[in-house]
């Protein structure tokens, strides 16, 4: 059955974000024809615009008052994207500037879980240019850029003589590396809607880690949901990505990856979760009675509240 759109979403001019520059573009644009296709199903005419345009000019040619945001990577999830629709005063679905800039830079999100009291895995930041020592806890260890997601650019590093040029590597990608220590054990995610935790999900990746492979080809990871965990463990996780999406401030939609080692831990917070056919939110939101259409339209109407409100 069709869902029923609200009159003051069919008065709309809506803008499909997407592309962008970033190493996530590939997915970012599958994302969007996802959306666009559901976008068609619920009957609401939109424009498809690539974030690589000038998109002010763009924006404004269309008059634009409403934007679907399904960019990934740096300029489209990190903040920069969002100032300058803020500064366009057109609304948008996802979290704000600084919600998304605290969460794309994962050492600023880590201090801020830290500060909260929320668990994450012993970390240091590493920068361009200091020494490539070890990081002061025990090994092995993960080394990422600071601000990529999508896995980009992340490394496991088991042995001393993996350590410098793991960081090379990292350092080769953007000028700041996180290192934490690697934790074993099963992975989930938990979509956070409007403040409300969807089901778990656990990953269960067919390479060594949730590497780019398992996130987004097909067949390289298995999504179960809900995830075969006792309710009470499931709650815990559930409320560990609350209180994450809440420490961020982030609105509308997160999805939040976790960790269990002996505990719960908090890996990330995502801001803009992927949309393609093989994205984690998407089947939570499904195994929670919401089609993928149904969630498109609910992120639509929750940018529109806020915008009334504001």
């Amino acid at each position: 059955m069709t869902p029923s759109i609200p009159a003051a979403l069919r008065r709309r001019r809506i803008a499909l974000l997407q592309g962008g520059r970033s190493a996530e573009r590939p997915i970012s644009l599958k994302s969007g024809r996802a959306v666009s296709a559901a976008l068609r199903r619920l009957g609401l005419p939109h424009q498809s615009l690539d974030i690589v345009s000038n998109l002010p000019t763009a924006l404004r040619r269309h008059k634009i008052d409403l934007a679907f945001l399904v960019t990934h990577g740096p300029f489209g999830e990190d903040g920069r994207l969002q100032g300058l629709l803020d500064l366009l005063n057109i609304p948008y679905t996802g979290s704000g500037v600084l919600a998304s800039a605290l969460a794309m830079h994962k050492p600023s999100a880590k201090a801020l879980f830290q500060n909260a009291g929320l668990p994450t895995a012993p970390w240091c930041l590493r920068r361009r240019g200091e020494p490539a020592d070890r990081p002061p806890f025990p090994g092995p260890w993960v080394v990422k850029p600071a601000s990529q997601g999508s896995a980009v650019g992340v490394r496991v590093v088991r042995r001393a003589g993996e350590w410098a040029p793991a960081l090379r590597k990292s350092w080769a990608v953007e000028p700041e590396a996180l290192v934490e220590r690697y934790l074993r054990g099963p992975e989930y995610t938990v979509g956070v809607l409007d403040d409300h935790p969807l089901p778990v999900v656990q990953i269960i990746p067919k390479h060594a880690f949730y590497d780019f492979y398992s996130k987004y080809a097909v067949g390289g990871s298995r999504h179960v949901v809900p995830a075969p965990l006792p309710p009470r463990r499931a709650e815990r996780l559930q409320r560990l990505a609350v209180a994450a999406h809440r420490a961020l401030g982030c609105r509308h939609v997160s999805r939040v990856d976790l960790i269990w080692s002996d505990r719960p831990y908090l890996l990330e917070v995502n801001t803009l979760p992927g949309m393609t056919d093989t994205s984690l939110l998407p089947d939570a939101a499904r195994a929670a009675g919401l089609s993928f259409d149904d969630l498109v339209l609910r992120l639509l109407t929750l940018a529109l509240r806020d915008a009334a409100a504001a």
